[in-house]
């Protein structure tokens, strides 16, 4: 099985890049990290003086490229376990999986 395809990191990178200001980035980021077939999108906020000097990061969501090449997504509980999403969405491109985390209609991705 191969990789995550380069195009569709640039998808997701450039996506993430978009959900934070320019000028709020020294202290919140959307970030993209790959590993096998699968994006995690994690929610990185800067260190504060309650939660110590190190960033801390909080899952959003996982789009996983099937071995089919169709994309799945999914959401991660409170404990930090992923879950599949209530009537997963599959496609052939991670563009619509990335529609239907902005729009979450479940409440699941965003806090």
């Amino acid at each position: 099985m191969s990789p995550v395809p380069e195009f569709a990191l640039r998808q997701v990178e450039r996506w993430c890049a978009q959900k934070v200001p320019e000028r709020m980035r020294d202290e919140i980021r959307v970030e993209c990290k790959r590993r096998g077939r699968s994006l995690t999108i994690v929610e990185r906020r800067a260190p504060s003086p309650l939660l110590g000097s190190d960033w801390t990061e909080q899952k959003v969501a996982q789009l996983r490229l099937g071995e089919d090449d169709v994309w799945s997504v999914m959401w991660a509980d409170r404990n930090g376990r992923w879950r599949s999403y209530p009537e997963a969405p599959r496609a052939a491109q991670p563009v619509p999986l990335l529609e239907e985390i902005d729009s979450n209609p479940h409440g699941v991705f965003w806090g």
